[in-house]
């Protein structure tokens, strides 16, 4: 049987989901924190906010709660990008690419039209996900490594969400 051509040079999920879950583990022994993403977004555009604006910032009242700071959180974030870049480079996977071929095949390889859903797309994930108090990694991971009921709900809805939006997005009744 042929190797699906995405998968080549894929680490292996259950090593990944190993790793991920050990290091997890290491933050919360080390730092005290779980996984979580989402805040460091909404700080980063805090600290963009007060280089044009400073007054603003400084009396809205979510920055009050949130202070554009540089945190675990931002680093966290750092971290994933470099680490993902670390292991392309050592798969030999990675590549310069504006439009995934997937997207290519489907709607074109126009990388403005791609830009501006991916854009779209972010403010959605973004906004629901600062509406549920959390992203898929602080509600998902972190809450079932706390064996929270909360966590395993909200992994199963980030799945099927993910499957069904996959299907109308990529679907061809012609396959």
């Amino acid at each position: 049987m042929e190797q699906n051509k995405m998968d080549e040079g894929a680490w292996s999920p259950y090593i990944a989901g190993g790793l991920s879950g050990l290091v997890i583990i290491v933050s919360v022994l080390w730092t005290g924190k779980f996984f979580g993403a989402s805040t460091s977004f909404v700080r980063s555009a805090g600290m963009l906010g007060k280089a044009f604006g400073p007054e603003r910032v400084t009396h809205l009242e979510y920055f009050i709660r949130y202070l554009p700071k540089l945190d675990w959180q931002l680093l966290f974030v750092i971290g994933i990008f470099v680490g993902s870049l670390i292991a392309s480079l050592w798969s030999g996977s990675f590549k310069w690419q504006g439009v995934p071929d997937m997207w290519a095949e489907r709607f074109g390889a126009n990388p403005v039209k791609r830009g501006i859903v991916a854009f779209i797309g972010g403010i959605i994930a973004m906004f629901g996900a600062r509406l549920a108090g959390g992203c898929p990694s602080g509600h998902g991971l972190s809450g079932m490594i706390q064996l929270a009921v909360s966590g395993l709900i909200a992994m199963i809805f980030f799945f099927v969400g993910g499957i069904i939006m996959t299907r109308l997005i990529y679907y061809r009744g012609d396959r």
